[in-house]
């Protein structure tokens, strides 16, 4: 599919999907005429890719972890496989504090909400 169908399918805009090209996150095929071609393999691939973005993995570490999540030649383990899992670590240990924090504010405001009702009637 064209580039306009695939960005329709997949809820991101072309710029996007130019981007993930850039990056070497997607490698989709090329039309006769040179336009691009995204088969329903590189759509699943950019779901993958936008789910690991809005959880606020950076794009370095997305491009180590899709091809260990997808199964790809390099999935095995290498030399920097223990650093690579150090990293996904600490990334996983600082979004756990941030959603820590996150639940406590949530807590606070849900005491307020509670206090603040009870007052009103």
């Amino acid at each position: 599919m064209k580039i306009s169908e695939a960005s329709r399918v997949s809820g991101v805009s072309a710029r996007s999907l130019r981007h993930y090209e850039d990056e070497g996150l997607i490698v989709p095929g090329r039309f006769s005429n040179g336009f691009r071609d995204y088969c329903q393999s590189t759509i699943d691939r950019v779901h993958v890719i936008r789910t690991l973005l809005e959880s606020g993995l950076p794009v370095r570490l997305i491009k180590e972890l899709l091809p260990r999540l997808t199964g790809g030649a390099d999935a095995g383990t290498d030399a920097g496989c223990a650093e690579f899992l150090h990293e996904v670590q600490s990334y996983r240990d600082r979004l756990a504090a941030r959603i820590a924090v996150l639940s406590d504010q949530q807590a606070a405001l849900d005491t307020y909400l509670r206090e603040a009702r009870r007052t009103d009637l």
